[in-house]
């Protein structure tokens, strides 16, 4: 049987090779598109079939846990990330379309499932060790994207085949994550403690739950100001500043930095004052970044430094807004043992939906407003996210706790 360490540690590096596997697909879509021969739009469309992938698979993952386990479900999501990749390289490689969706539809819901499953496990961990420590969980993503990107840069300047690189690297990624799960709690373990703390109505569809969807609204708001940081960031500075492309990506790197500053130290933050206290604070700091990175050149002191200090401050603020929003939603999704499987299931789904909807729908006021301008949507969006937090609360906070101790 696994040491409490020892799962930590084999959740921790299954969120980093799901990063990882993410990045290795994303440092090398330029050579997909090359290969397909497609446009923008084009590309834009077959990624979609990812997206797709995920939210099909996503709502039966908590089933799937339920009844088999979160190391059975990470290990199927980690072959069919794993297979479709492959597929999708191999569709890329022979100027094949069809093919290449079909590998970026596996890709997708092996994605969903291992995403939903890492997180109900996570969750699981963290209850049991009696501290915050999902955000370094989903802190550890951003390390394996950062390490995958940094083998994807190298491997794509040096036009090394996509197979050659892709295949060897998914297939690592696939074996060190299918022996991590054998490191996950046991089964039966993780059940029966569930049973014994479970308060929530076993029968009920967690789609029919207030709290659930209240969570969900909250992490839909902040996964659609991290995802248009992730899709439109760099393009923003580009088009509203008029600065040069390295300029953008290092605009971007800065917001990656920051978010993963604050998956790190958010925990004990979390601790000390709360889950609605940190997000309202959060809520504050990302709408403040916002209006920094939109207005700050507009308003800064007119000399060499300040716009570029302002918008950078902007940058960093809003990332560490952004930080805790998702990672804190799973864990309150799955304050429930014995319903974390289905609730973290749904409010997966409802996140990643923002992920999905969100830059298409920023693309188009972009087109009217301008990409700069079309940001300042996401400072409105930590209203509803401010009015939902106090759902996120633990149980004893929301039953029996003072406002003054949430």
């Amino acid at each position: 049987m696994p040491s409490l360490p020892q799962t930590r540690n084999a959740v921790a590096a299954s969120f980093a090779l799901a990063g990882f596997t993410f990045a290795t697909l994303v440092s090398r879509l330029p050579d997909v598109r090359g290969g397909l021969d497609l446009d923008n739009a084009a590309l834009g469309l077959l990624l979609f079939a990812i997206a797709l992938g995920s939210i099909v698979a996503m709502p039966s993952a908590g089933w799937a846990i339920d009844r088999t386990s979160a190391a059975a479900v990470v290990r199927l999501g980690a072959c069919l990330v794993a297979g479709g990749l492959v597929v999708a390289m191999l569709g890329a490689a022979s100027g094949t379309v069809a093919v290449t969706a079909v590998g970026f539809l596996s890709h997708g819901a092996g994605t969903g499932l291992w995403d939903v499953a890492m997180n109900v496990e996570g969750a699981e961990v963290e209850r049991r060790l009696g501290r915050t420590i999902m955000p370094r969980f989903h802190a550890a993503w951003s390390a394996g994207s950062i390490a995958g990107a940094a083998l994807g840069i190298p491997m794509a300047a040096l036009h090394v085949p996509l197979l050659l690189h892709v295949g060897p690297a998914v297939a690592a990624a696939l074996l060190l994550a299918w022996r991590g799960a054998g490191s996950f709690l046991p089964t039966e373990r993780l059940v029966g403690d569930a049973a014994e703390a479970s308060t929530g109505p076993a029968g009920r569809s967690a789609w029919l739950e207030p709290r659930t969807l209240a969570i969900g609204a909250m992490v839909l708001s902040f996964a659609l100001v991290e995802g248009t940081a992730n899709d439109w960031l760099s393009l923003a500075l580009i088009d509203g500043y008029d600065v040069r492309h390295w300029v953008g990506v290092a605009g971007f790197s800065l917001f990656v930095c920051a978010m993963t500053t604050g998956r790190l130290v958010g925990p004990v933050l979390l601790d000390r004052f709360g889950r609605a206290a940190v997000l309202w604070g959060c809520a504050a700091a990302t709408t403040v970044g916002v209006l920094l990175v939109v207005l700050g050149g507009a308003v800064a002191p007119e000399t060499p430094v300040a716009p570029v200090a302002a918008v950078a401050v902007g940058i960093v603020v809003w990332g560490l807004g952004a930080s805790l929003g998702f990672p804190v939603g799973m864990s309150a999704a799955a304050d429930d043992p014995a319903r974390a499987a289905r609730r973290v299931s749904v409010v997966s789904t409802i996140g990643y939906g923002a992920f999905l909807a969100g830059p298409p729908a920023l693309g188009l006021l972009a087109d009217h407003v301008g990409t700069l301008r079309a940001l300042l949507v996401l400072a409105a969006l930590m209203l509803p996210a401010s009015l939902t937090v106090l759902a996120a609360r633990p149980a004893r906070d929301r039953e029996g706790a003072a406002p003054a101790a949430v």
